[in-house]
């Protein structure tokens, strides 16, 4: 990790919501899901926040580095139909060794649609996959 990674920084990231990351297509194997109405579904919009803070640390990593989340705490207050476009603003709050904690916050078009904070951790991506290849069978 590069020394310009530090608190305080912050991206913005904009997405044109399909309608396959609404609710029903989160789970189609799901009953309840296929019954629910098409708006952006929560775990889309998670996926969306973190999507946002890796594109902000990328320019900070060194090569072979990756980050993966570790927690995610967020509200989703308002729903957004599908063609509306959402924008995801990040703000880096603290570099703790390899672990970073954000701010995060998105929005449609109209209404803040969620927020709360996201912690990532910045991991060699060789020594993760053969730490992953134990679990594998």
């Amino acid at each position: 990790m590069k020394d310009t990674l530090q608190p305080g920084m912050e991206f913005n990231l904009e997405f044109q919501v399909p309608k396959n990351k609404t609710v029903p297509y989160l789970y189609p194997e799901s009953d309840r899901f296929q019954e629910m109405p098409e708006v952006f579904a929560t775990g889309f919009m998670v996926g969306f926040l973190e999507w946002a803070c890796m594109e902000a640390l990328e320019p900070h990593l060194d090569p072979g580095e990756r980050t993966v989340g570790t927690m995610i705490n967020v509200t989703h207050e308002a729903a957004t139909p599908p063609g509306m476009k959402v924008t995801a603003h990040v703000r880096c709050i603290a570099v703790e060794g390899r672990r970073t904690r954000w701010e995060v916050e998105a929005r449609d078009e109209i209404d803040v649609i969620g927020r709360g904070q996201h912690e990532r951790f910045i991991i060699d991506l060789d020594r993760f996959s053969a730490q992953l290849s134990k679990k594998q069978r």
